[in-house]
């Protein structure tokens, strides 16, 4: 009986001690397992980037640089056809050799035949106001039932007051032809002359746009309308992105910002140069703002943690980085 007693006693004390093993061998998995992650800060590669995009609507004719080209400033990327403003240089050139040679009248002072010329202009200046005025009525009530855009509202509403004051001058130079010519009328004779040299001018440098150039030296990221295809006023057509110029943007709590000092140099890696190790000097910091969800009063030992963006430059440049790359920051 006593052997009895003694063998379930060691039986006992074997699964006692056996349960204790278990027990501390799943507590210290547990703990291996179970125990939370380290912090890691990754940040993204971003580049400065330039939209090219067009003062006057028109169709691509033809680009020169492909999408990975590299451009230098003053390059010039993609032409544009743009007939409408061609006609409308032709328009301003008619009014300004008009407007020439009604000064060239008003200097040598009328005649019959001058005062018939005159009054045959004035008519013509008439029937182009008649004939814009109804092009205007007609773009304005497709503009209200939204078929076509402001833009083309506004040139017909400018083309419908060039006409209206084309032909108030054609009236005052046959009114001028009739009463012969005064110093004044020769002053306002000269005065058209300039005022269609400047509409000459700045058709001229709608024309300019027809030829879009890079205004930095980069890389052609994106190319977004396709050769004949419509691009209105404002509209991007190309993206160039400067590679000299990048920098690296992370998103970090506040409660990890003593690392994040301005002019703190940060060491991290970035996994598309087969982790290659590089230097970051922190040049930017703002808070990403705070939104509905912050309140101003909280329970004691609480708060609420915002977000910042930090900006960081390379040290020196890095070869093959690119926009979009990730970047993690070494603890």
């Amino acid at each position: 009986m006593s052997e009895e007693k003694k063998f379930s006693t060691h039986n006992l004390i074997l699964a006692f001690i056996t349960l204790l093993i278990v027990i501390g061998g799943v507590a210290i998995v547990g703990f291996f397992i179970l125990r939370p992650d380290e912090e890691m800060i990754i940040g993204q590669a971003e580049a400065t980037e330039v939209r090219i995009s067009g003062m006057v609507p028109g169709r691509i004719d033809s680009y020169r640089f492909a999408e990975g080209d590299w451009v230098r400033k003053g390059d010039t990327l993609v032409f544009l056809r743009i007939p409408t403003v061609m006609a409308k240089l032709q328009q301003a050139e008619a009014a300004r050799q008009a407007a020439q040679a009604q000064d060239m009248k008003a200097i040598k002072g009328a005649r019959a035949e001058q005062i018939t010329g005159a009054y045959e202009l004035w008519q013509k200046a008439i029937a182009g106001l008649e004939i814009a005025e109804r092009s205007y009525k007609r773009v304005q009530n497709l503009y209200d039932n939204g078929v076509v855009s402001a833009q083309k509202r506004d040139e017909a509403e400018a083309n419908y007051k060039a006409m209206a004051a084309s032909e108030k001058a054609a009236k005052s130079q046959y009114d001028m032809a009739k009463s012969g010519t005064e110093r004044e009328d020769k002053l306002a004779a000269q005065a058209l002359v300039e005022q269609a040299k400047g509409a000459v001018a700045e058709v001229e440098s709608y024309v300019e746009e027809s030829a879009l150039i890079s205004p930095i030296n980069g890389m052609v990221s994106e190319r977004f309308p396709e050769l004949d295809e419509l691009v209105g006023t404002g509209a991007p057509i190309m993206n160039i992105v400067d590679l000299n110029d990048m920098w690296v943007t992370f998103s970090v709590r506040e409660d990890l910002l003593s690392r994040f000092k301005m002019d703190t140099e940060l060491q991290a890696i970035i996994p598309a140069l087969a982790n290659q190790e590089v230097t970051l000097k922190v040049h930017y910091l703002k808070d990403m703002g705070t939104y509905a969800a912050w309140k101003a009063t909280k329970t004691r030992g609480q708060y609420d943690v915002k977000t910042f963006e930090v900006r960081a430059r390379p040290a020196v440049p890095i070869e093959g980085l690119h926009p979009g790359m990730s970047v993690i920051l070494k603890r």
